[in-house]
């Protein structure tokens, strides 16, 4: 381990992901973030991101970044569930994910939910930048409060370039100090968890994804590119979890 920072402003870590397709080359964790080699599914490789320690606390700043590049194909998910939780000095935590998928190459990123605990202010980044032929499947699940409690306060934004073209960006904040009416009923309708998948594949250049309702809280919209993007709300993180991988497991099924 390089690069780990310890002290008075918290922690300062990065994990790298290099794929070939022949391997992993880089493999590099830090700090809370350990990076384990798992069985592979086909003809991907397989790395599991496993908590080494409690994080993010208020101040750390930890980034995860994996680039797979062209021809590779690499599954991405988590050991358990992240969860954010306060600091001693009240400061904000930030959590960055950076990833890059090349010409042919596919990247399917599954972690588990982020848990918004009460009392925390996290700040998640995530850029993915692909190539004109690459494919991705990306999920983010995030889940306000642990059983019982408030909230902490969540802000994230996701950017996603394709061809050097922008392709998504959005924004989307929660809790104590996010704007008035997160919790109304144009966004979360008293719901305690949301997330997306997204999917990206050069086939819906040809064939794009229709706009269709998916129950009473989940829609699927097209992009304006070669994608879709599934947007749910859900009471809790397992109804959550059943409607993205309804979709998924289509999509998969048809590939």
């Amino acid at each position: 381990m390089v690069g780990l920072t310890l002290g008075a402003p918290g922690v300062r870590a990065t994990a790298r992901i290099v794929a070939t397709p022949e391997g992993l080359p880089v493999l590099e964790g830090e700090g809370p973030l350990a990076l384990r080699r798992t069985r592979a599914r086909g003809p991907y490789h397989r790395v599991t991101v496993v908590g080494a320690m409690s994080a993010p606390l208020g101040g750390d700043r930890i980034a995860v970044e994996a680039e797979v590049r062209d021809g590779a194909r690499l599954d991405v998910d988590s050991a358990a569930a992240t969860i954010a939780l306060p600091g001693r000095d009240g400061e904000r935590a930030h959590y960055d994910v950076r990833l890059t998928v090349g010409e042919g190459a596919e990247l399917r990123w599954l972690p588990e939910q982020l848990i918004s605990a009460h009392g925390s202010d996290l700040a998640m980044r995530t850029r993915i930048d692909l190539a004109a032929g690459a494919r991705l499947v990306f999920r983010e699940e995030q889940v306000l409060g642990r059983h019982g409690e408030a909230p902490g306060t969540l802000a994230t934004r996701l950017t996603v370039h394709r061809a050097g073209r922008p392709l998504l960006d959005q924004e989307l904040a929660y809790g104590p100090g996010a704007p008035g009416g997160w919790d109304g009923g144009a966004v979360l309708g008293g719901h305690r968890a949301a997330g997306q998948l997204l999917v990206v594949a050069p086939e819906f250049t040809d064939r794009p994804a229709e706009t269709r309702m998916l129950g009473d809280s989940a829609v699927l919209t097209p992009l304006a590119g070669p994608g879709f993007l599934v947007t749910a709300v859900a009471a809790d993180a397992r109804l959550l979890r059943r409607t993205l991988d309804d979709v998924l497991h289509t999509h998969l099924a048809t590939r």
